[in-house]
């Protein structure tokens, strides 16, 4: 798994490349930071056996998570030199279009719609390497302060 996306960003927040997404549940899931730019992000992952339900394609779950994810990003884009940006999900909708198998490669890119200083909103769709449509949703989230 790469340790950059597409596009280099240098920014540094608390010490960390925010672009590594390293640790915890992303490390559990495996997606990594495909681009990431002003009001757009793109995330990627090749799904694996352990993505799949027990019917033998991608469980749902792993969908919304890129989902969710990509929106998050697109929305909390600085340029290197500003404070980096963070947010949380108030809402979140997928709608589940076509199933996944293990080895194929998704990417999930989601763009800013819309929002303000304190909210914003954003769309996504996710897309197999032969850009079939899997997946698409959209949600609202809230810039927060790290404390």
């Amino acid at each position: 798994m790469p340790d950059s996306p597409s596009k280099p960003h240098a920014q540094e927040t608390d010490g960390l490349d925010p672009l590594r997404l390293r640790g915890g549940f992303a490390d559990l899931v495996g997606y990594e930071l495909a681009a990431w730019e002003p009001d757009l992000a793109s995330i990627a992952l090749t799904v694996d056996t352990r993505h799949l339900n027990r019917s033998g394609v991608m469980h749902g779950g792993v969908l919304t998570t890129l989902i969710d994810t990509a929106c998050g990003y697109c929305g909390c884009y600085s340029a290197p030199g500003e404070p980096g940006r963070r947010a949380l999900t108030l809402s979140l909708t997928s709608s589940f279009i076509g199933a996944a198998q293990a080895g194929q490669r998704l990417t999930a890119t989601a763009r800013r719609s819309g929002g303000g200083k304190s909210i914003f909103f954003a769309e996504c769709q996710v897309v197999d390497e032969a850009g079939r449509v899997v997946g698409s949703g959209q949600g609202s989230f809230k810039y927060i302060t790290k404390r």
